[in-house]
């Protein structure tokens, strides 16, 4: 990735709040139909339920399906429906990385943002060839105050002196090894150095959960004492009562953007479009920063400054946001999960 792009982007997260609004276009008229959505379940497709297709899509009678299960297996059915006529799934929520591979392997649509009614005001950041970001937070250091002392970053989280009191958590092995090698001095482009890093921790005693909640859990019986985690996901745990504080690491601030693409045979894209933008509508985007603790993705979503404060950064940790080498990851995945499980899980 180019220092162009990566500065054009923080740039354009640096400018979030302050943008002028522009002017909503009149809303065209939109028929009725059935879309059918691939999504994550628990919490986001509840929210996706709440903020989205029942307050904004279904009054306009529009039919909304979700088709729950976690990215890998719905990526894997776009790969294998790409040569079909036509596709099961209209819309797919997925990461920016996972966006940029399923795009360039031909079973995304590429975007006609001339279809958005609010596309004026998408963070320039978040819109993609492929898709367009809904969300988006940065992966944090959480720690127990009352265990350990304050980190500075994702080195001193993955320091072995704190033995079996490191958590891991096994469905983001990508953004950990991503943390680990700026730990060790790499890059997003480069995760080779912060392999010894996490065996180091392993060795150590550090522990491997296999889901976002189990990892809370332990969070939550102090079990273990720090891990890292996207920021967002750490205010909701501290609304939930977990003992838990963050740290926005010193060696940069992994982006982590959740979005939606449009399968390039969809059975119903007028209806993937109509999806696509209601998640961006104002009102959408503003409840799901207080559900969720993500940040909007548009500049006209009005997020309170006490909110901000809690889900967002400061501009110092902003310049500090990395956004990630997508190309790489698409690149390198196979290999990354390979050493992961092979490996590191061994």
């Amino acid at each position: 990735m180019s220092t162009v792009t990566s500065f054009s982007r923080r740039q354009a997260l640096l400018g979030l709040g302050t943008a002028a609004a522009v002017p909503l276009a009149a809303r065209p008229a939109q028929a009725a139909g059935r879309v059918v959505v691939g999504t994550w379940g628990g919490d986001y497709a509840r929210l996706l339920t709440k903020n989205i297709e029942d307050p904004i899509l279904k009054p306009r009678g529009w039919e909304v399906v979700q088709d729950q299960a976690s990215d890998a297996p719905r990526r894997a059915k776009m790969l294998a429906e790409r040569r079909l006529p036509r596709g099961t799934v209209d819309i797919q929520g997925l990461s920016a990385a996972n966006i940029h591979e399923v795009g360039e392997a031909g079973a995304a649509e590429e975007i006609d943002y001339s279809k958005l009614s609010n596309a004026a005001n998408i963070i320039p950041a978040m819109r993609y060839k492929y898709g367009i970001g809904h969300i988006f937070s940065g992966k944090v250091v959480l720690y127990n105050p009352g265990m350990v002392d304050r980190p500075a970053g994702f080195a001193a989280a993955l320091d072995p002196r704190h033995g079996n009191k490191i958590g891991f958590i096994d469905i983001q092995y990508q953004f950990v090894m991503v943390a680990a090698a700026l730990a060790a001095g790499g890059s997003v482009s480069n995760i080779e150095p912060g392999k010894e890093v996490l065996l180091a921790a392993k060795r150590a005693g550090a522990r491997l959960y296999p889901t976002n909640e189990a990892f809370a859990q332990a969070m939550q019986t102090q079990e273990i004492a720090i891990g890292m985690m996207w920021k967002a996901r750490g205010v909701q745990w501290q609304n939930a009562g977990i003992p838990l504080q963050m740290v926005a690491p010193v060696e940069g601030v992994p982006m982590y953007v959740s979005g939606f693409a449009i399968q390039k045979n969809a059975p119903n894209k007028a209806g993937a479009y109509a999806y696509m933008d209601a998640m961006l509508e104002k009102s959408a985007q503003e409840a799901f920063a207080v559900d969720m603790g993500f940040n909007p993705t548009v500049t006209n979503a009005v997020v309170p400054p006490e909110l901000h404060a809690r889900i967002g950064f400061t501009p110092e940790e902003t310049a500090r946001l990395v956004d990630l080498d997508y190309a790489y990851l698409a690149r390198e995945n196979a290999a990354m999960k390979d050493w992961w499980d092979k490996v590191f899980k061994a």
